[in-house]
This record gives C-alpha cells, sequence and structure tokens, in this order.
C-alpha cells in the first residue's frame, strides 16, 4: 500500500530497529592487513604517504601479525623490500629472501592467522617493472616491454619458496597472462595441490597506487605498467580476465582498487557467486582518508566505516584494508 499506509520510516527511527534490520555487516575477520616487511631488527619506519603505516623488521611484523589477530582480524598479506634488488628479482625465491623469513616467523608465532604472500617481480628486480624485461630493441617487442611467457616460470618459483616457508595463500598480483596456471601448476607439482590461490584478477592501471610504491619501494625506474593492468575504462574485460583466472584454477578472485571500481565488484560476484571475492582498499584510497582526517575535513571512523561497508554491500566477501587495525579498534571500542 502507498503511503500513508506504507511508512518505511517506521524501521529507522530507534538504533535497536536500525540495528535488527540491516541488511550489510562487517566484522574484523571480513579484513585482511597488509605488512611490509625489511631487512633489519627493531625498525618501524613510518611511511610518510600513509599515516600509521610502516615498514618493519621481521621481529615487529611478528608483533605486528600478534596484535592483529587478538583484534580478531583472520588474515595478514605480505609485501617484502629486499636487500639488493637484479633483473631476475632473486630475492623474492630466495628460502632465506624477506618474504620467506616473515612466512616463518609468523606462522611460528600465530600459527592461527592466515599469511598470505604477494606474488609480483616489482619490488624484487632492479627495474621495478612486474616481470622481466626485453632489453632489446631488435624484436617484435619493444624495449623495456614486460615479456610474458619468460616471467611465469618465475612467479612459480616464486610461489613454491613461499609455499615452503608456510603460506597459506598465494596471491599473483601481476597481470600477467597465464600467471594462475603457472603458479597452479608449480604448487601442485611440488606438493602444494592444497593450497588455494589469490589471483589478482583485475587490477587496473590506477593513480590510486603512489603510497603504496613509496612504502614497498617498487615504483618503476621507467615506463609505466599499462602494458598489462587493466585499463580503468573497461569493465567487460575485467569479466573477461576473470573468467580467465577462474577456468586456470583461480580459488579466489581481486579487484583492484575497490573504491573507484564497485561496479566491477558487483559484476563480479553475480557472475561468479560461488568464488570468494576480494576487494583491495588500496594506499591512495586510504592516505585520501587519512589526510582529510588529519586536516579536520572528514570522520575519520565514520568514513572508514561507510567505505568499507560500501565495498561490502557492492559484493565483496573480504577487503584488503590499511584502515583494518584501525576498524578492529573501533569495533572493540563499541
Amino acid at each position: 500500500m502507498p503511503f500513508p499506509t506504507t511508512r518505511l520510516r517506521r524501521l529507522r527511527h530507534t538504533p535497536a530497529l536500525r540495528a535488527l534490520v540491516r541488511e550489510t555487516e562487517i566484522a574484523p575477520s571480513d579484513l585482511i592487513a597488509p605488512l611490509f616487511v625489511r631487512h633489519g631488527h627493531s625498525l618501524r619506519i613510518p611511511i610518510q604517504s600513509m599515516p600509521g603505516v610502516f615498514q618493519l623488521s621481521i621481529d615487529q611484523a611478528v608483533l605486528a601479525a600478534q596484535g592483529l589477530f587478538q583484534a580478531g582480524i583472520s588474515a595478514v598479506l605480505l609485501f617484502g623490500i629486499p636487500q639488493i634488488k637484479d633483473e631476475m628479482g632473486s630475492e623474492n625465491f630466495d628460502p632465506q629472501g624477506i618474504v620467506p623469513q616473515a612466512i616463518r616467523a609468523i606462522k611460528a608465532a600465530v600459527p592461527q592467522l592466515l599469511v598470505a604472500s604477494d606474488i609480483c617481480l616489482c619490488e624484487y628486480n632492479d627495474s621495478g617493472h612486474c616481470g622481466l624485461l626485453n632489453t632489446t630493441e631488435h624484436t617484435h617487442f619493444a624495449q623495456h616491454y614486460v615479456l610474458n611467457d619468460e616471467t611465469l616460470p618465475i612467479l612459480a618459483k616464486t610461489a613454491i619458496a613461499h609455499a615452503q616457508a608456510g603460506a597459506d595463500l598465494l596471491a599473483p598480483s601481476g597481470m600477467i597472462d597465464g600467471m594462475v596456471q603457472a603458479l597452479r601448476d608449480g604448487l601442485d607439482s611440488a606438493g602444494f595441490a592444497h593450497l588455494p590461490i589469490l589471483s589478482y584478477s583485475v587490477k587496473f592501471s590506477s593513480s590510486f597506487y603512489g603510497p603504496f610504491r613509496e612504502a614497498a619501494e617498487g615504483a618503476p625506474r621507467f615506463g609505466d605498467r599499462k602494458t598489462h593492468q587493466l585499463d580503468p575504462a573497461n569493465g567487460n574485460l575485467a569479466v573477461r580476465e576473470a573468467e580467465e583466472d577462474v577456468l586456470e584454477g583461480a580459488d579466489l578472485l581481486m579487484v583492484k582498487p575497490a573504491l573507484a571500481y564497485l561496479d566491477v565488484i558487483q559484476r563480479l560476484k553475480a557472475r561468479f557467486a560461488g568464488v570468494p571475492l576480494v576487494a583491495y582498499n588500496v594506499s591512495g584510497e586510504y592516505a585520501m582518508v587519512k589526510a582529510a582526517a588529519q586536516n579536520g575535513w572528514l570522520d575519520e571512523k565514520a568514513v572508514v566505516m561507510e567505505i568499507l561497508l560500501g565495498m561490502k554491500r557492492a559484493g565483496a566477501d573480504l577487503i584488503i584494508s590499511y584502515h583494518a587495525a584501525d576498524f578492529a579498534r573501533w569495533m572493540h571500542e563499541k
């Protein structure tokens, strides 16, 4: 019946009623916290463009992981800053590299915490790009073009090294064609058929990544990543990318960034209802909120809650967010 018989405000006039009929809920266990790990001891190096986020030595990363787990966060995602960068990104797959060491230390201290590792070359090689580069002009590729098939064995080798260190979840992020298949074949052949793959299936060539590149010290030394990351204009191609990864064996899918791509999250959730979907609330999204809050322009807690709820409402099952620790603290303060 129309107004005045129907009064939709009836369900909004008290906090108890609003809570009773709330459609979307988000909890600390829905969040994955990124951690940046580097060599050294007792290091907490502030990231200027991401207030409250640090590069951590392994002992400090362990403390951070323990605190996150106690606050109800279910998983962390590790990014490494190596001592030496080379053409192959060798420390990425070195058993004594920074991420394998961090995985072992965190799993020893907090075995129940799920530890995911980012699988890419950009933080580890001397070019800052996501794969091996063509370095000659005498081929059909442009000089400094990221080579696809030549990069795949290195990604698989890295995934195996991280799995051997104890990683629970492998997350290839380079948007290299065939990366999920390469990881699946490598992991299966090495005895890790049980380990899932979280694919950065839909990673746009975005302007929101700037603070992350400071945090991970992985900015490209020249050029950009537009030859392998998605054009922000292409929603249909995003669905096709996800389809390919599902066919190759991806166990979870990701959309990155999240805030400007809620429509893509919604489309993927509708198309792949049975596949867990992850949204990456990226560094630029985090930095904008922090900067506005520090200037008194926004209520940080209220805005973060609204942003994360929007991602969940759009269809994300899990959210990777630098706000994870703050969110968990706010929830416990209720």
